[in-house]
């Protein structure tokens, strides 16, 4: 049964073919994070080291993405920064669903005032865009890359709890659930049997697509120097450290720029992706 799931869904990503470059990209991104230090020809650049006697080397042979104002060779600080970029990613997206998920779950299926107070503070965090909050927040706790990372799940979780909530309203309604509580079943037991998982589509589309957004959020926070601190190799602190150098030398913010660019449009590929895979309706014209 299994291999007979493996086999469908590889069909159906042969046929959607911007899912599957969605998943080769993360694939990508992900054996580049884990094997960094290997991918990487030195180093010891993305931690600190400094060569001024290298500076502003154009893209060749042995520094195939140049160099930077410090000597440093800017494709070895860019695989290191895939490593820091989805581990914020990752980090931000499971603090927002820790804390959005229980409450959206809590606030659909229990109604009444508990609803009442939980979408009240929520709609207070949605007010905010999100890099504004996550930038206020950031400069309250500190510019360093965990306090960005917190910052961001802070303004993201609300997205989640509305979400959440209203697939629990949806699922709350159903025979299942009214059958399980004429049996008896206590309301944490149904909602962790039986509301939770029949939320889960929507959840892991959004998801998804956040991470895109969240690893534009962290470069863009170092970016104004309220996320990641020198001599870290990040994506948004390589962009603001050599903006100023960009015209004569392209390369410096040019690469890591691309990454960017690659990582987001990789997570949003693969959530359109699941987005299809996920409604029965599309899988099944897939499926013809």
């Amino acid at each position: 049964m299994v291999a007979l799931t493996f086999l469908r869904d590889l069909r159906y990503l042969r046929r959607t073919p911007l899912a599957l470059m969605g998943v080769v990209g993360i694939f990508s991104l992900v054996i580049i994070a884990i094997f960094a230090p290997w991918i990487a020809p030195f180093p010891e650049d993305a931690k600190g080291a400094t060569h001024i006697e290298n500076k502003f080397l154009p893209p060749s042979a042995t520094h195939i993405f140049g160099t930077d104002e410090l000597g440093r060779d800017i494709f070895s600080r860019v695989v290191f920064g895939t490593r820091i970029s989805l581990s914020v990613g990752v980090f931000a997206i499971g603090l927002s669903l820790f804390i959005g998920v229980p409450l959206g779950v809590i606030a659909g299926y229990l109604g009444g005032w508990i609803d009442e107070t939980i979408m009240r503070i929520t709609d207070t965090f949605l007010s905010f865009p999100p890099l504004l909050l996550a930038m206020a927040i950031s400069v309250t706790l500190g510019p360093n890359l965990l306090n960005a990372m917190i910052a961001i799940a802070i303004a993201w979780w609300p997205w989640y709890t509305r979400i959440l909530r209203g697939e629990a309203i949806s699922v709350r309604e159903r025979a299942f659930v009214e059958a399980a509580r004429a049996m008896g079943a206590s309301r944490l037991r149904i909602l962790v049997r039986h509301v939770f998982p029949n939320c889960l589509a929507p959840l892991v589309v959004q998801a998804s697509m956040d991470l895109g957004s969240i690893i534009l959020t962290s470069a863009a926070l170092s970016f104004l120097g309220l996320g990641a601190q020198p001599p870290t190799p990040e994506w948004g602190l390589m962009i603001s450290s050599s903006r100023s150098f960009f015209l004569t030398h392209w390369w410096v913010v040019t690469f890591p720029g691309i990454a960017i660019f690659f990582s987001v449009l990789s997570f949003n590929l693969l959530g359109d992706g699941l987005r299809e895979f996920l409604d029965p309706k599309v899988r099944r014209r897939l499926a013809r």
